[in-house]
């Protein structure tokens, strides 16, 4: 009588196949997590790079001088 609720377990490897199954799960959300981090950070970090972008694209094209550059580059660092 009680052999048919461990059928399972010796047709499809039951407990071992559930095991796997778990683990998957647990790696799964941590790789979901994991990546979603990763966007936000660096779509935070890519916003504050434009400025120096800018700034060094000024600079290339001649429109600024070293002085004017090393003045406006003192002050996005916060200096």
């Amino acid at each position: 009588m009680w052999n048919h609720m461990w059928a399972w377990d010796s047709v499809a490897g039951g407990w071992a196949w559930m095991g796997v199954m778990h683990l998957l799960w647990w790696v799964l959300l941590i790789v979901v997590v994991a990546a979603v981090f990763r966007w936000a950070t660096n779509s935070r970090a890519g916003a504050g790079d434009r400025p120096l972008e800018i700034l060094r694209e000024r600079f290339a094209r001649g429109e600024i001088d070293k002085g004017e550059y090393d003045d406006r580059l003192r002050h996005l660092r916060g200096g």
